[in-house]
């Protein structure tokens, strides 16, 4: 099992510049990303009034947590009110206009922040690692459940079509889902170009039908007051988690913003939420607020019935494509969260496809697209409705959030230069407001909120054993392994039968003589030509660029130690990183190449630094990872295996 040894190097900007344009070019191009932004970043948001406002009278007037109150004028407005400025302080300052400043040369994401912080600390940091996987776990739980609800909610529509479309409900759902996952293999580019228009219709679309309906009651309007939010939640201290807990679902799909940085960049996000996505948010929740002034008994489903009834049915379709494309986004971004955490060695190698030809992030992980189907399809049949999933929602959303911005107060204080002062005195506010939707929601851990926890905690727990048993094996093979520099003096002293061609041994330390050379000249009695001791790093960048990529040193009579670096959002190479070698003077012949790789059995130990259950789940995952051979790109024909028993 040739493994990949991840070293933190390098410094970049945490504000990289943007590359500057032809005013023409820079135009089309701007417009273009601002579509495909409303498209795939905002798809998640784009759904959430379907579901939050309807929810969160409920959870008021239902009592489900505290004592009911009446749905009365001061009880819509206020909700109104706690709805816009969740959307303005959470997602207008803390994302758009904090943390898209965040980038790691144009990436963002909550392993993204792992890195900035792992730099500005100078060090590998265990805990900062830690809050990086209970991030990355949470998301698992969070991408499980958007598909459901959102799909879900849009044809639960169908009811107010035709109450006889009620029993269609759950097999259209679950038909729907297994279908969009099974075309994942295909790749995202073709469906992706629909997706920009599509949601942009379904923005206008909302927008529409709030203005159609704010005339109903113009005093909607004063929602813009956050007086009225804040005193509901003084004056009914026992509604408020209940309120709270299901106002925080207006703003799932915030980190998404964040996570799609690289794809998008930060302009054309930031002007995407300005001029579509909050409007159009805003102006369907006070149409929604509207209604249900106007008509208390709309409360069942305030979107659906802000169409007239010759538009239900479109409104329906449209829906259900929108929550598709939500869906979609809440996919690829667990394949990229994914492919990041292999790279940053928390997870196992897992075989990725990719699906374009020309957009290196179109990828396609088929192990994480069953798994998440298989979660998918299992909480739509536990839970049937959007209502009953609504629960579960937004521990996972708001768990991620907390763990971002306590990363972000790390690269601030320390990355920005901004000082424990400056970062207290605008983050404090934000963490608060994230920890106060966070313990709302633990309050309906019974009612369905563990689900996301117990597939959180399952991935933490894979991504943990996976840091803690690599760890423990890398040591327990450094106590036994010859230093590479002796075996070198030792094979000059006495060299063996040499033969034609080059040797590359891949390993994870450059200072150890690989296992695969010991076997070789253990049992072959050979040593090639020329002989490559290889290490592939995984830097805190997302790429590194070609005059980067490679570090080489000659030792000895005929030996080399090489080191090639990818980013954490790249997937290595290897035969086209060495070809790189060429412009400084090292041939590389591809057909004149062995590459020998050393594969570990792996063997539970008497004693370990884990329990049995977690040295056996360790192997498990070893055996589960792929190939090294494909994962490094190495062409088949070339590669000898070695086998080695080692215990853990």
């Amino acid at each position: 099992m040739a493994e990949q040894h991840a070293v933190a190097s390098g410094h970049a900007d945490s504000a990289a510049p943007e590359a500057t344009l032809p005013d023409s070019h820079f135009k089309a191009s701007f417009w273009t990303l601002t579509l495909g932004a409303i498209g795939v970043v905002y798809g998640d948001i784009g759904t959430s009034p379907l579901y939050a406002m309807r929810e969160t009278v409920m959870a008021a007037t239902g009592g489900h947590h505290g004592t009911p109150v009446p749905l009365t004028r001061e009880l819509v407005i206020s909700i109104l009110s706690l709805l816009l400025w969740a959307l303005i302080l959470t997602v207008s300052v803390k994302y758009v206009f904090l943390l898209l400043r965040a980038d790691n040369k144009g990436e963002g994401g909550s392993l993204t922040l792992v890195a900035l912080a792992q730099r500005a600390l100078g060090r590998r940091s265990l805990p900062v690692l830690m809050m990086g996987m209970a991030g990355a776990a949470l998301f698992y739980g969070d991408a499980a459940i958007t598909p459901a609800i959102s799909v879900l909610s849009a044809l639960e529509g169908l009811k107010l079509v035709a109450p006889s479309f009620e029993s269609y409900v759950l097999p259209g759902a679950l038909a729907i889902l297994i279908a969009l996952f099974a075309v994942q293999s295909r790749g995202t580019g073709k469906v992706a170009a629909f997706f920009g228009p599509l949601t942009l219709l379904w923005f206008i679309t909302m927008a529409g039908l709030g203005l159609l309906h704010i005339a109903d009651d113009w005093e909607v309007l004063l929602a813009f007051n956050p007086y009225y939010g804040v005193s509901f939640l003084v004056t009914h201290p026992g509604t408020a988690f209940a309120i709270l807990g299901s106002v925080c679902l207006a703003v799932t799909g915030a980190e998404a913003l964040y996570a799609d940085l690289g794809h998008f960049g930060r302009n054309p996000i930031r002007v995407a939420w300005g001029t579509v996505v909050f409007p159009a948010l805003a102006l369907n929740y006070l149409g929604q607020g509207a209604l249900v002034l106007s008509n208390p008994e709309s409360i069942t489903n305030p979107f659906f019935l802000l169409a007239p009834p010759w538009l239900l049915l479109p409104l329906v379709i449209l829906a259900t494509l929108a929550t598709i494309v939500a869906s979609q986004a809440v996919i690829t971004g667990a394949y990229s969260l994914t492919r990041q955490a292999v790279q940053l060695g928390i997870l196992p190698r897992l075989e990725v496809r990719f699906t374009s030809e020309t957009h290196q992030g179109q990828i396609y992980l088929p192990r994480v697209n069953w798994l998440l189907l298989a979660a998918v399809v299992s909480l739509v049949l536990l839970f049937g409705s959007s209502s009953s999933l609504a629960s579960a929602y937004g521990i996972a959303v708001f768990g991620t959030m907390v763990v971002t911005t306590l990363l972000a107060c790390l690269v601030m204080s320390r990355s920005w230069g901004w000082g424990p002062l400056k970062t207290g005195l605008i983050m404090i506010p934000l963490l608060l407001i994230d920890l106060t939707f966070l313990s709302s929601n633990l309050v309906k851990l019974l009612d369905g909120g563990y689900v996301p926890l117990v597939i959180a905690g399952v991935f933490f727990v894979l991504m943990w054993t996976w840091v803690k048993g690599t760890r423990i094996l890398f040591e327990k093979t450094r106590k036994i392994d010859v230093p590479f520099l002796e075996l070198v003096q030792m094979l000059e002293k006495s060299p063996p039968h040499r033969v034609k061609g080059t040797a590359v041994f891949l390993t994870s330390d450059p200072d150890t003589a690989p296992a695969a050379l010991l076997h070789n000249l253990k049992h072959n009695k050979v040593l090639h030509e020329k002989n490559v001791i290889l290490t592939v790093n995984s830097e805190d960048v997302p790429r590194v660029e070609d005059e980067d990529r490679v570090a080489i040193e000659h030792v000895g009579d005929s030996f080399w130690r090489i080191r090639l670096s990818y980013g954490y959002m790249e997937t290595p190479n290897i035969p086209r990183g060495l070809a790189i070698l060429r412009k400084q003077g090292f041939k590389f012949d591809i057909m004149a190449t062995s590459f020998f790789l050393s594969r570990r059995s792996i063997r539970p130990a008497s004693q370990s630094g884990m329990p049995l259950w977690q040295d056996k789940l360790f192997i498990g995952l070893a055996k589960s990872a792929s190939d090294a051979t494909d994962f490094f790109q190495i062409p088949t024909g070339r590669v000898v295996e070695v086998g080695t028993q080692v215990t853990v």
